[in-house]
């Protein structure tokens, strides 16, 4: 079980009070499938993925960024039970999907730079810790399957 400071779950909490989840969600999914291609594997029947400009004005990568947030926030309202939470998502994206588990780090990374931009001087670095320990947990219980 993950130990959360105040500080850690009031930062947290007040990132996701600030972002917009639509313009986020997109933003770093279209970030990752653009700075990683290989990525786009994964998304074969989203179409054109072709350049930077098809990812971004694509709806269906839009729609995942939305699903994307979604559950970061199902992890967000569960922070202290996050494994069990996405047990239903580390099984669908190991054994369905079979994503590479490390496309969750990349994924991760992106949504911090793109967070990082919408929040500016507010993302200082003690928020951008308590953010990134947050994120790691996902990671980690995204992977657990995957063990």
């Amino acid at each position: 079980m993950v130990k959360w400071s105040d500080f850690e779950r009031a930062a947290i909490q007040d990132i996701f009070s600030k972002i917009n989840y639509d313009v986020v969600g997109s933003a770093a999914l279209s970030r990752c499938l653009i700075v990683y291609p290989w990525t786009q594997r994964y998304f074969g029947s989203f179409g054109n993925l072709y350049n930077a400009a098809a990812i971004t004005s694509n709806p269906k990568v839009a729609a995942h960024g939305k699903v994307i947030m979604a559950g970061l926030e199902k992890a967000l309202k569960n922070m202290d039970d996050i494994k069990t939470t996405y047990k239903d998502l580390s099984v669908l994206h190991s054994e369905k999907l079979q994503v590479d588990p490390d496309n969750f780090n990349l994924l991760g990374d992106c949504l911090t730079i793109v967070v990082a931009g919408q929040l500016g001087a507010a993302f200082t670095p003690e928020v951008q810790g308590a953010f990134q320990k947050f994120l790691a947990v996902v990671v980690a219980s995204l992977r657990k399957q995957y063990h």
